[in-house]
């Protein structure tokens, strides 16, 4: 039940960390819409073209971390059982 309340309780952060990046992302696109225009729809177009670009690096990082991870979860796991005990 703990477990349940604290997944609650971290989506909502996600959820509201997400949605505040977000809306601060639009009032800044918002204030150079209004002061360069152009500049504002070029980076409309070339922001997904860049995100896209970026992706494979964004993966390759996640899996290294994720490799990182694994091999401390496995260096420790005696410790954790001598720590049980």
């Amino acid at each position: 039940m703990a477990f349940l309340n604290l997944a609650t309780i971290l989506f909502y952060r996600l959820q509201t960390t997400t949605t505040v990046k977000t809306l601060l992302a639009l009032i800044l696109w918002s204030i150079l819409f209004v002061l360069c225009w152009p500049l504002a729809l070029v980076m409309i177009v070339l922001f997904p073209i860049v995100w896209l670009l970026l992706l494979p690096f964004k993966i390759v990082g996640l899996s290294i971390d994720l490799v990182f991870k694994l091999i401390g979860a496995i260096l420790l796991f005696p410790f954790k059982l001598i720590k049980s005990l």
